[in-house]
C-alpha cells in the first residue's frame, strides 16, 4: 500500500494535505509537521477497534432513560494518589502520567503495581528498559508478587496479542512514545504513531475492561511530547512535578473525567521509593527554628488541601541602573505589581533596591491570596524587622492598596488554627463574618482593610 505525505497539527491533530501557517482547528500558528502515513492501514486499524467497542446499530435514547451503573474504583494503595484520581482508578480507564526524566514516574508506577497486584494480574510493558533493569528497580523497592508480569515489546499488535493471552486486570505502558504500529510508516513517537497507538489502547481498555496506565515523556516546555490530542483521548492526565534539588514530588491532575482537577498529592523521594507526605507543613516550611527578617507564612489551597508555605524576600541596595527583580515560585509580573503598590500607596522606596522573592520548597503558587504574605515579607526585609513566626497572612492586594476577599477563607483559617498558628491577618469583612465559635479561642483574628494597616501592625510588634 502506498504511503501518503500529510501534515498534522501538533496541538489538536488536525490533518491537512498541505502545510498551513495557521491551524483551522485550534488557530495555532506554525504547528504543522509533515509525516508519511499509510492512510488505508490507519483507518482500518481504527475501525477495527471502533467496531469492537460499539454495536453496529446505534439507537437514539432519551437521556432520562439511560441507566448509570455504579463506577468501580480501585485503590492504588496511596491515599494521596487516590485523592488526585478522585477516590482511585476507574475500571477500564486510560490514564496518562507525564513528568521530566528522573522525576520518579517509573518508580511511582512500580510501587502502584505492587499494590494493584493484590487485586489481579498486572502486565508491565516496557519499550525502554530491559527485564533486568525493571527487576532491579522492583528489588530496590521490595516489590515481590507473582501477579506482576513483564513484557519487553514496542509493537502494539504484539502487545494486544499478549494481553489477549494473559488477560490482565491492569496494564502499564512505559512509554507511549516508544510504541508503534507496523502498518504506519512513520517512526515511533511521531504524531500519527502516538495517535494510532493511543486509540488502540483506548479501545482495548473499554472493550476488555482493563485499567491501563500510560507513561509519557515531556518536552523542554514541560508538556507531554507528541500531539496535544493525546491528552484529549485519555480519561485522566497526571503530571509529576518537582525540582531535582528537592526530595518532594507533587502529583497534579490536569484532566480527570471521573473527578476534580484541582487536587494534588505530595510524595517524598526516599531510598525506598516515593513515600506519602501527610503533614505538608513539614515539607514546605523552613527548617529554621527562629524567625528572621524577610519571612512570612501564607495558606494556599490546592483542591481540598490547605498548604502552609513560607515566603522569603530579600531587599538590598542596587548598584545597577535597572534594579533586579527575581521571583521563584510566583509570577514576576505579580511581584512587580506588589512592589508598585508598596511604593505608591505605602511610601516605601523600593526603586533603588534589588528584590528577590522565593517560595520555600520549590512549589509554584499562582493564586492572588499570597499577595499579602509577599508584601509583608518584602517590608520585613526592607525594614529589617522580624514577623512573629506564629503569624499567617492571607489576602489579595488591590492596586489601590486594599485587602480584598479570597475564596475558601473559613477553610484556610480552620486549617491554620489546627497547625498551631495563633495570629491570622485577612480581609476585614471576611473575618467579621467568620463563625468564631468553631475556632480555637487562642487564635487571634486581625481584620485589615488596607496594606497600610498590616504594615503598622508588624512595625508595632517588631522586636528589633
Amino acid at each position: 500500500m502506498a504511503s501518503n505525505t500529510v501534515f498534522f497539527c501538533k496541538e489538536c491533530g488536525y490533518e491537512s494535505a498541505k502545510w498551513l501557517g495557521k491551524c483551522p482547528g485550534c488557530n495555532s500558528w506554525n504547528s504543522f509537521v509533515e509525516e508519511k502515513v499509510n492512510k488505508k492501514s490507519s483507518i482500518s486499524a481504527s475501525n477495527k477497534g471502533f467496531s469492537a467497542t460499539f454495536d453496529n446499530k446505534s439507537e437514539v435514547k432519551k437521556l432520562n432513560e439511560i441507566v448509570v451503573q455504579k463506577t468501580v474504583r480501585l485503590s492504588t494503595g496511596y491515599a494521596e494518589l487516590d485523592r488526585v484520581l478522585g477516590s482511585g482508578l476507574v475500571e477500564g480507564s486510560l490514564t496518562l502520567i507525564g513528568g521530566e526524566p528522573g522525576i520518579g514516574k517509573s518508580t511511582l508506577i512500580m510501587q502502584v503495581c505492587g499494590n494493584l497486584s493484590k487485586n489481579g494480574k498486572v502486565l508491565y510493558v516496557s519499550g525502554e528498559e530491559s527485564e533486568v533493569q525493571v527487576k532491579m528497580r522492583a528489588d530496590r523497592l521490595k516489590i515481590q508478587s507473582d501477579n506482576i508480569l513483564f513484557l519487553s515489546e514496542t509493537n502494539i499488535s504484539q502487545i494486544e496479542e499478549k494481553i489477549e493471552e494473559t488477560t490482565p486486570k491492569f496494564c502499564i505502558i512505559d512509554s507511549i512514545q516508544t510504541m508503534y504500529d507496523e502498518e504506519i510508516s512513520s517512526v515511533p513517537g511521531s504524531i500519527s504513531q502516538v495517535k494510532e497507538v493511543t486509540a488502540r489502547l483506548m479501545y482495548l481498555a473499554k472493550r476488555k475492561g482493563i485499567t491501563i496506565i500510560v507513561i509519557g515523556h515531556v518536552t523542554k516546555d514541560g508538556v507531554i511530547a507528541g500531539p496535544r490530542i493525546l491528552e484529549h483521548m485519555v480519561d485522566t492526565v497526571l503530571y509529576i512535578e518537582g525540582e531535582r534539588f528537592f526530595s518532594h514530588r507533587i502529583v497534579r491532575g490536569v484532566k480527570n473525567r471521573f473527578g476534580s482537577t484541582n487536587e494534588i498529592g505530595i510524595f517524598d523521594m526516599q531510598d525506598v521509593g516515593l513515600v506519602e507526605v501527610s503533614n505538608m507543613a513539614e515539607v514546605f516550611l523552613s527548617d529554621t527554628s527562629s524567625n528572621l527578617p524577610g519571612t512570612a507564612i501564607v495558606a494556599t489551597v490546592e483542591g481540598t488541601s490547605t498548604i502552609l508555605l513560607e515566603v522569603q524576600a530579600l531587599t538590598s541596595h542596587s548598584y545597577y541602573n535597572m534594579p533586579r527583580r527575581v521571583a521563584n515560585g510566583i509570577d514576576l509580573n505579580r511581584l512587580s505589581m506588589i512592589l508598585a503598590v508598596l511604593e505608591k500607596r505605602c511610601s516605601i522606596n523600593l526603586g533603588t533596591q534589588d528584590v528577590y522573592v522565593n517560595v520555600i520548597g520549590g512549589i509554584r503558587i499562582d493564586e492572588p491570596a499570597v499577595d499579602l504574605a509577599i508584601a509583608m515579607a518584602i517590608v520585613s526585609s526592607y525594614k529589617n524587622i522580624q514577623i512573629d513566626k506564629s503569624t499567617v497572612f492571607i489576602g489579595e492586594v488591590g492596586l489601590t492598596g486594599e485587602i480584598r476577599s479570597i475564596n475558601n477563607f473559613e477553610k484556610r483559617v480552620k486549617e491554620i488554627s489546627k497547625m498551631g498558628y495563633n495570629k491570622i491577618f485577612g480581609n476585614k469583612k471576611q473575618i467579621e463574618n467568620l463563625k468564631k465559635d468553631t475556632l480555637d479561642k487562642n487564635v487571634e483574628l486581625i481584620g485589615i482593610a488596607s496594606i497600610d494597616e498590616a504594615i503598622n501592625y508588624i512595625l508595632k510588634g517588631s522586636r528589633c
